[in-house]
């Protein structure tokens, strides 16, 4: 909607839409719940999150008591190179493939400390842009998946993202996302209108077809946006007409509304993190940042879904210099900085980190690499069994090449978000979030 100014006021039609500016009126605005519900209330005031929060409330399941994680699901999109973010340095075959752009042994004499990579496990290195995150694999809080992907042969970023998304193998029918059939297959810890956000501007296919998510570019976007005059009688309304019963709808207007005033009574915008944690300036370190907030609010935040682009990296990729590695120090700066916030709750928190496919394993002519298949995986917190790297190992050698010359996929994608979801998400029918997999699990968590 538009925004309004003190001397302008937008009337709308009978859908609630604003369609014009016409001399602000000297009443205050009458609300009635039919109203906020359809839109007509929300037309005036500019409600920008609230009304479809108290729609969406009264048709979720009802709350459930009980401990659960709060999911947060960071999506790499382009297509992030995974042997050269997590790279093993225990084959030969990583460094007659990319005589230019891999990462030398962390033992490498011949190049210099900054430029090699972190020991992992003896054979897997971690790029050193990463090494904020290094001590938590240490700690045993942070996985990696190697080799790991889709069914999806297309090489296309659309048709490979939107097969993770859906939950599939590859591209095919599902109208639904797997967060929203997740969230669909369980009731709710709490009812309240932020059950499931998404800090960007449009909904991600991930959360497609779910009632109870919202996206927003900014937390401190769900409020009330009144004219300062007119706030404390609409305020004062809304708490007469949701103070009192136990319908669904009166429940779920009182949830919203004492979500509105933990917001702001805690302001997210001055939101200050604990435990000495720098958040990045970064679109992903602040998003980060608002998450942690919704976390230590105790808003009934359940699943937090972020993006993270340009790791598509066809031209001068660069090896511990140059685009991918700035991409790397982003993401390993802004999660290390969200852990470090939380601390001891980090334990009752999973973060997956995942991309729609990897590189080629050899480098082009461009000193980049081109779309290619596996690539690697990251879950951190939430009872992660961490210190490891999982997947089989598929080998670089040519003959074990998939493709073109891809590192071959040896781990369903949804073996990983399929443990997470049933381990620490309360997840009790897997099959109606990823109708077409019945893998096993990693032991992951």
């Amino acid at each position: 909607m538009p925004t309004t100014s003190k001397n302008d006021w937008w009337s709308c039609d009978g859908q609630g839409h604003a369609v014009a500016p016409v001399a602000k009126p000297q009443i205050t605005p009458r609300v009635t719940r039919r109203g906020v519900l359809t839109g007509a209330a929300v037309g005036a005031v500019g409600w920008l999150a609230g009304s479809r929060a108290l729609a969406q409330l009264a048709i979720t399941p009802k709350s459930v008591p009980g401990k659960r994680d709060v999911l947060v699901s960071i999506f790499l999109r382009g297509g992030l190179d995974g042997l050269n973010a997590v790279v093993p340095y225990g084959e030969e075959a990583y460094y007659q493939l990319r005589p230019s752009l891999s990462i030398a042994r962390p033992n490498d004499a011949s190049a210099k400390p900054v430029d090699r990579c972190l020991d992992l496990d003896g054979f897997f290195g971690l790029n050193p842009a990463l090494a904020p995150l290094l001590p938590y694999f240490r700690e045993g809080k942070l996985a990696f998946i190697h080799a790991i992907g889709s069914g999806d042969p297309s090489h296309s970023h659309f048709e490979a993202m939107d097969a993770m998304e859906r939950g599939l193998d590859r591209a095919g029918q599902a109208a639904s996302g797997w967060l929203s059939r997740h969230l669909l297959a369980t009731p709710a810890k709490k009812e309240t209108p932020l059950r499931a956000v998404a800090l960007g501007n449009t909904l991600p296919t991930s959360l497609s077809g779910a009632t109870d998510a919202l996206a927003m570019e900014s937390v401190d976007q769900f409020k009330l946006n009144l004219d300062p005059t007119q706030e404390p009688d609409f305020q004062r309304g809304l708490k007469e007409m949701y103070g009192e019963g136990k319908d669904t709808l009166t429940t779920a207007g009182r949830e919203t509304l004492e979500v509105l005033d933990t917001l702001n009574r805690l302001n997210p915008t001055g939101y200050m993190a604990s435990n000495a944690a720098v958040y990045p300036k970064s679109d992903l370190g602040q998003a980060l940042r608002q998450v942690a907030f919704l976390i230590r609010a105790d808003v009934g935040l359940e699943v937090a879904v972020l993006d993270r682009g340009g790791w598509d990296t066809h031209f001068v990729q660069g090896s511990t210099s140059g685009l991918l590695t700035n991409q790397l120090d982003d993401v390993g700066k802004s999660v290390a900085a969200f852990a470090q916030d939380l601390g001891a709750d980090l334990g009752s928190v999973t973060v997956v980190m995942q991309t729609e496919f990897g590189r080629r394993a050899y480098e082009n002519s461009s000193g980049g690499t081109d779309h290619g298949h596996g690539s690697v995986m990251t879950v951190l917190g939430g009872g992660t069994k961490g210190g490891k790297v999982y997947g089989k190992w598929p080998g670089l050698k040519e003959h074990q090449l998939d493709g073109p010359g891809d590192l071959a996929v040896t781990t369903d994608y949804r073996a990983v978000l399929g443990e997470v979801l049933a381990r620490r998400m309360g997840n009790e029918d897997l099959a109606s979030v990823f109708p077409d997999f019945a893998g096993s699990s990693l032991g992951l968590v």
